[in-house]
């Protein structure tokens, strides 16, 4: 007689190049869990717990548990990746730098959201679960090798941002920011999953290595299907990045939530939104290299257009910010689009830079900040550097790198990405690289009509609130981390080698 209760036997994985996703897991569900338990008087232990599991998370990642050295690997064979589950998720040094950056500038927006989320009674556990898990999806779309595993760690990154951004829950300003944001999100999703789901229909595969095999004996620039289901994919791609004409959502957004959350957005989802262009167009669409090398021309082009020129008008900081963010985007698709090794270790020099610049902006106007008040005018900078000069440096270091002076490091990742450009073969971008400068040239006016504003305007008596202005307060933390993040911006402008190289090393073994 037949047994047909045969038992089914699965491969058993080897969960080591995963440790610090499945690490951040639990110690995000032990967060959640001493958290119910944790009184209002005692939020701190969130708050510690939160660090000590993102920091635990970031060694795992730089000095992992993993079965074989990557960097030993690229100096044996110039190539180094290690890939579990089925060979749906990868580990690479490509995935290892983003992920320490992601953890570590989450690390700093959590100390610069402290005191923002206190003052206001904001304080709350969710904040730093919500953050947590937003993490784990942008380590899950950093390592992922399927289209479905990207798709899965985008939308994992995607419901916990819609969440915190309607964080302040009786604000209408927040709650109208936050609906325009899922709605369109959920937009942009559908139309990446649309595009997804055709490349796998023409391919038969949603994994990119076989993707990548597919197009490689298959003639792509005639395939309809492969071009309809690129243009869906760059529109997805496009809405989170935030470029033009994808941008709509951001000036809103960043406007309307609470600053601490702005800072959070505007910082570590961007490396993770670099990572998954990476995967998907690159490792997975190269061969497609002609059709979406145009359409990232035309995407970076506008956002830089629309970005630098909107800004001049703005008076708000953070609307100022965000169109200065649509504008850095159109920088590092210029990297992407380049088609190259070199261009896409500018690139992602650029993201990594960019998020540490933004991160420090955004920390000064929490700092200017106080409960019930909102310092996001450009008025609030009034004098700024008499009433406090250290901070007022901070800043300026943030705005010069913000638009390109040197020796501040936004000098050197935009010089890296239009070298890039420059260099594709045939000449076929010089064009661009020079819209670039001039937009460059341009988008300066409005960060140094900001230094302006801080060193040679008289400080109001009354902020724009017409309160009167009183002498800000930080904890010491706060203060710490806001002059190391200011001074590596000018430590990396002067000696950018280091982190050049690392970028360069990641992308040359890992693609």
């Amino acid at each position: 007689m037949i047994n047909m209760f045969i038992p089914m036997q699965f491969p058993v994985p080897d969960f080591l190049p995963a440790l610090p996703e499945i690490f951040l897991l639990a110690g995000t569900c032990l967060v959640l869990l001493v958290d119910l338990f944790v009184k209002d008087s005692q939020r701190v232990i969130t708050y510690l717990l939160s660090q000590i599991v993102l920091l635990v998370t970031a060694g795992l990642v730089l000095y992992g548990f993993n079965d074989v050295n990557l960097a030993e690997a690229f100096q044996a064979t110039g190539s180094a990746k290690v890939t579990t589950f089925s060979d749906m998720f990868v580990l690479d040094p490509m995935a290892q730098v983003l992920k320490a950056s992601i953890l570590l500038i989450t690390v700093g927006v959590f100390v610069y959201s402290r005191d923002y989320l206190r003052s206001r009674q904001m304080y709350k556990g969710e904040y730093f679960t919500l953050g947590l898990f937003a993490v784990l999806g942008m380590m899950v779309m950093v390592s992922a090798k399927t289209m479905l595993l990207v798709y899965l760690g985008l939308e994992l990154l995607s419901l916990s941002m819609y969440a915190m951004v309607a964080f302040k829950r009786n604000d209408g300003t927040t709650s109208e920011a936050a609906m325009k944001y899922f709605v369109l999100g959920a937009i942009a999703s559908g139309m990446l999953l649309y595009g997804m789901s055709i490349i796998y229909g023409v391919s038969g595969s949603l994994h990119l290595d076989h993707i990548g095999t597919y197009m490689a004996t298959h003639p792509v620039m005639e395939n309809i299907g492969l071009l309809l289901g690129l243009a869906f994919i760059i529109v997805g791609l496009g809405f989170k990045l935030g470029v033009v004409p994808f941008h709509m959502w951001v000036p809103d957004v960043y406007d309307g939530s609470p600053t601490s959350v702005t800072l959070f957005l505007g910082t570590a989802p961007k490396i993770a939104a670099f990572a998954m262009m990476i995967r998907l167009l690159v490792e997975g669409l190269g061969d497609m290299l002609q059709g979406w090398q145009q359409i990232l021309a035309i995407l970076a082009a506008l956002s830089l257009l629309v970005g630098n020129i909107t800004a001049i008008a703005q008076t708000n900081i953070k609307r100022m910010l965000a169109y200065s963010t649509i504008s850095h985007m159109g920088f590092v698709v210029m990297g992407i689009l380049a088609g190259t090794e070199t261009g896409y270790a500018a690139s992602m020099f650029y993201i990594i830079t960019y998020a540490i610049i933004a991160m420090g902006g955004f920390a000064v106007v929490i700092l200017l900040s106080r409960d019930g008040y909102e310092a996001d005018q450009l008025s609030d900078l009034k004098g700024f550097s008499s009433r406090h000069p250290w901070y007022a440096f901070m800043m300026m270091l943030f705005l010069f790198s913000m638009a390109g002076v040197p020796p501040t490091v936004g000098f050197y990742a935009k010089l890296t990405v239009i070298n890039a450009v420059v260099a594709v073969e045939g000449a076929n971008y010089i064009w661009l690289a020079i819209f670039a400068v001039v937009m460059s040239v341009i988008g300066a006016y409005y960060y140094l009509r900001a230094i302006k504003l801080m060193y040679f305007d008289s400080p109001d008596k009354v902020d724009s609130d017409g309160q009167a202005l009183v002498p800000v307060k930080t904890s010491w933390d706060f203060s710490v981390l806001l002059s190391v993040n200011g001074l590596a911006v000018l430590v990396l402008g002067v000696l950018p080698g280091a982190l050049m190289s690392l970028c360069v090393m990641a992308i040359k073994a890992s693609l």
